[in-house]
């Protein structure tokens, strides 16, 4: 495995929108919604039969399975076949990772899981639309089958869709996700760079410190309100096989929709501080850090709030968009190097020691910020 890993290439972006969907648009794309669904539970069915029989079970076969299906069933004919052909495209995808996870020997918690079933009243409404299954017309994004709904325009696409994804989340709200070819938008150079340390007392520490980024603690300003509505979902949660009373269905309105608020915060928080990263840097040296450790230790509650994976993410993308050049830099042995001279201590430090002295020159910073100046150095960058 490399050190240094300089992320490249122009790929694809993705504009979510909402929608405004009529009652009559609502159960065309719910009806739409339970075709799409019994074709998914009828593939896993078929993969599952033609495991215990020794047979294949790829995309070939299962585009035959829908042919005969919609030949035989006029309640499936009356759906759009683009949908539906999108579910069989996702659903031989989602089962040939699978296989190839097991060939491969992964460990269990490394491996994609065969595709379950759907089921009526806990996946959320989803239907993917390629290029032929839908257009855009007055500002209306009109669906095969006759679907038409309304757009809230927050922003102009780039360029036009390759394909749309319609999807109702847990608060009930409708969005569309466009996708499309990305587009570079180079910023003036600046001449800086800078290193990036990813933690949890701070989210980012920098070897700037104009642009650390502190914890922002969105999950812990939230929740003494998802614990009352959590309350309100346990005092009223329905015996098994009994459907949820009004006041059960509230409060899970209300907890998903708080959950989603916390999520928006810490994705604006991240695209935010990325764009003011990447705006005053040419090139950024960011720690490769993955924090699914993490959520087995002391500090799983705080580290999740921090949303670190995220935050990367979003800075990745943004540097991406910006034609900035990024470094991903493996963490090993990060916090033991020393910045000036290379040194590595014997032992690794713990975390309560929070300052990091090299015993090899004498030199002595916060941990944090030795880090970050690490990670420009592995990076090949002059530590500015």
């Amino acid at each position: 495995m490399t050190a240094v890993q300089e992320t490249a290439g122009v790929g694809h972006a993705r504009y979510t929108f909402r929608l405004r969907v009529s009652s009559t648009a609502t159960g065309a794309l719910e009806a739409e919604w339970a075709r799409c669904r019994w074709l998914w539970n009828e593939c896993c069915a078929r993969s599952k039969r033609a495991h215990a029989e020794n047979e294949k079970c790829g995309p070939a076969r299962l585009d035959k399975m829908l042919t005969e299906a919609r030949t035989c069933m006029g309640w499936l004919r009356e759906g759009s076949s683009v949908p539906q052909q999108q579910v069989i495209r996702d659903f031989a995808k989602s089962r040939a990772k699978a296989l190839k996870d097991i060939k491969a020997a992964l460990p269990m918690r490394r491996r994609a899981g065969m595709p379950k079933y759907k089921r009526k009243h806990q996946d959320d409404l989803s239907l993917n639309y390629t290029q032929r299954g839908f257009r855009l017309k007055d500002g209306r994004l009109h669906l095969a089958g006759g679907i038409a709904v309304t757009v809230v325009w927050s922003r102009a696409l780039s360029k036009p869709p390759s394909s749309v994804r319609v999807y109702r989340d847990g608060t009930g709200v409708w969005y569309a996700s466009f996708v499309v070819a990305s587009v570079t938008e180079t910023l003036p150079g600046t001449g800086r760079v800078i290193g990036i340390d990813w933690g949890v007392k701070e989210t980012a520490t920098t070897t700037s410190d104009d642009h650390d980024l502190a914890h922002p603690q969105h999950g812990k300003n939230a929740a003494q309100r998802l614990a009352h509505y959590q309350r309100m979902m346990s005092r009223r949660k329905p015996k098994r096989g009994h459907a949820g009373s009004k006041g059960y269905r509230e409060a899970k309105r209300q907890t998903a929709k708080l959950h989603k608020k916390v999520a928006r915060q810490r994705q604006d928080t991240a695209r935010k501080w990325a764009k003011m990263v990447v705006r005053d840097h040419d090139a950024l040296a960011v720690e490769d850090f993955r924090p699914k450790f993490l959520a087995k230790s002391t500090m799983a509650k705080k580290a999740a709030d921090a949303a670190i994976g995220a935050t990367k993410t979003a800075l990745v993308e943004m540097g991406r968009k910006h034609g900035r050049s990024v470094h991903l830099v493996h963490p090993a042995h990060t916090t033991m190097d020393c910045a000036d001279c290379g040194a590595r201590t014997k032992h690794a430090l713990p975390l309560s020691e929070r300052t990091y002295t090299c015993t090899a020159c004498g030199v002595s910073r916060p941990r944090d910020k030795n880090s970050a100046r690490v990670m420009l150095v592995r990076a090949g960058l002059c530590p500015g």
